[in-house]
């Protein structure tokens, strides 16, 4: 399977993480389905449950920052065919581990915000607060630069399991 190149599928260069797609297909939900939950072949495998496909990479071609495509297929109301929702995402342990860190980050910059409000109004020394409360924000930009750059380690595999998928649909509109 070819990996598609940058031109072919665009991810946006905004502050995102988690980069989304919808395209309409002309065939039927259920056909899209089956072709998709049959879509993998090393290095990807699908696994498919109900309306949602994952297609993810084998134990083998798996690196920390490896991508997965989460796709959920929806017939379209009043029309023939359907849409298909695609998102790539981390390992879901990964990002929960990230969402973890960050919302850790933002707890404790509002505690120390409170604490140095506390300070503050009792006329206690607040600097060293507020110096921390600086650190929280640099470490959330910390934070972000590590997600980003394990975006960008992962956006080879990001554009291989796009093709496998578009590869799949076409297959589905023979």
């Amino acid at each position: 399977m070819q990996a598609l190149t940058p031109k072919e599928m665009s991810l946006p260069n905004e502050i995102v993480l988690r980069p989304r797609f919808q395209e309409p297909q002309p065939a039927p939900a259920a056909q899209v389905l089956e072709t998709l939950g049959a879509a993998g072949h090393p290095p990807v495998e699908a696994k498919r449950l109900d309306d949602h496909v994952f297609l993810k990479f084998t134990a083998e071609a798996r690196h920390f920052w490896s991508p997965q495509l989460h796709l959920e297929v929806l017939e379209t109301e009043g029309q023939d065919g359907c849409t298909v929702y695609g998102v790539f995402g981390p390992n879901p342990t990964l990002w929960t581990f990230f969402m973890f860190l960050h919302f850790g980050v933002a707890t404790i910059f509002l505690i120390l915000g409170v604490w140095a409000y506390s300070s503050a109004s009792l006329g206690q020394p607040y600097t060293g607060l507020l110096i921390a409360m600086g650190g929280m924000v640099v470490l959330w930009f910390v934070l972000y630069g590590f997600g980003r750059a394990g975006r960008a380690r992962g956006k080879p595999q990001m554009h291989q399991l796009y093709a496998c998928y578009r590869g799949a649909v076409e297959k589905s509109l023979l």
